[in-house]
């Protein structure tokens, strides 16, 4: 009986933990740049003994973040910016590190920092990018953010600062449980020079609704049927206490 219950308990966490991956997906099926994460049955052991390991169950987890990217809608807005390709920008997350992000609603603090639209600092080659009055503020392909003082000529632009732009492989990123990403093993990324963006548009999350709704649907069934094995047990065990007492 006892091996039934872990095989029933191994299911039970796997469809809790898939569950948990799916609902984080879908709330932020909304979120400008959200990566989808993705999550995948492991083997681990519940039970060990001195001699060898038993019980050798399955349990989900978290595997890694899907990188494909998200769809660019138009927006028209000067300050909204799509990272082409792979690259990702530098930002600086609350406890002062160095993150990188997808999410490209730039905004203007009260104070003049380049930030984006949930309040984090924009980090560019020498810090935080202080962007003063201006009656125009542009962003080039490349990151460079540009002015036109008030008072200024048409043609008159005055660079500011340059966004920062990493372009990581799939293995130096670690993503966090605030969606940002990190540097895999602490530290910094090079910025690349190569790297590109886009003006006027925002990239969307890479969530499919669709499919992410039936995963769900596939998991709560999948948990039900392991209830429904745990109530086996249970009446099983019953029975044979039964069958025990008659004697």
């Amino acid at each position: 009986m006892d091996r039934l219950v872990y095989t029933a308990l191994s299911g039970l966490r796997s469809a809790m933990a898939a569950q948990d991956v799916t609902a984080h997906n879908i709330a932020n099926a909304s979120t400008i740049g959200f990566k989808r994460d993705v999550s995948e049955a492991q083997s681990r052991h519940l039970v060990g003994g001195q001699s060898f390991a038993s019980r050798i169950q399955a349990a989900e987890g978290t595997l890694a973040s899907d990188q494909a990217p998200g769809t660019v809608n138009q927006t028209g807005r000067a300050l909204d910016v799509a990272m082409l390709g792979e690259s990702m920008m530098a930002v600086q997350a609350p406890d002062g590190t160095e993150v990188y992000t997808r999410r490209g609603d730039l905004r203007i603090s009260p104070t003049g920092i380049l930030e984006t639209g949930d309040g984090l600092v924009v980090v560019g080659q020498g810090g935080p990018i202080t962007v003063p009055p201006a009656n125009t503020v542009e962003i080039g392909a490349d990151g460079t953010v540009s002015i036109r003082p008030q008072g200024g000529q048409l043609n008159e632009m005055s660079e500011v600062g340059r966004i920062k732009l990493v372009t990581p492989q799939p293995d130096e990123l670690e993503k966090g449980l605030d969606n940002l990403m990190r540097a895999a093993g602490g530290g910094q990324l090079a910025q690349d020079d190569t790297a590109r963006l886009q003006t006027g548009g925002l990239e969307g999350s890479n969530v499919n609704m669709m499919a992410s709704m039936v995963d769900m649907i596939e998991q709560a069934r999948a948990y039900e049927v392991q209830v429904q094995l745990v109530t086996s047990v249970r009446d099983m065990d019953m029975s044979s206490t039964s069958l025990l007492r008659l004697e």
